[in-house]
């Protein structure tokens, strides 16, 4: 099963390996070696853990775009969707949890007259 999962800039490419033995790789590499640190790690085995199958899916993932935790978000969704097209019965539990929703938030864009998107130039009264 593939699917693709996005958040802010990131984009990933998500297979599902049926029998994988719960490896996970990402863009050639151990998710451990691209993803350092355990709240990211957590973030990738969430699906699997809500959904009671962890070590019953490989996951490869190919992802580009935005920064660590951008990427590592876009994966987590696309396990989600993945999950949901190898079971429908998943869909429920992981739609509860929020991760079949793309989360909205972006960064805003810089307006004409302001230094960034909401800051504006110091004042001066005299």
């Amino acid at each position: 099963m593939s699917a693709t999962g996005r958040r802010k800039t990131a984009v990933a490419r998500v297979r599902l390996i049926p029998g994988g033995l719960g490896e996970m790789q990402v863009n050639g590499k151990p998710a451990e070696v691209y993803f350092p640190g355990e709240s990211m790690m957590s973030q990738l085995s969430l699906p699997f853990r809500l959904t009671e199958t962890e070590g019953r899916f490989g996951v490869a993932a190919k992802v580009h775009g935005g920064g660590l935790h951008g990427q590592a978000g876009a994966v987590r969704h696309g396990i989600s969707r993945a999950l949901t097209r190898a079971d429908g019965e998943f869909r429920h539990v992981l739609k509860k949890a929020g991760l079949l929703t793309r989360d909205p938030r972006v960064k805003e864009r810089r307006k004409y007259g302001l230094k960034k998107a909401r800051k504006a130039p110091q004042f001066s009264k005299r």
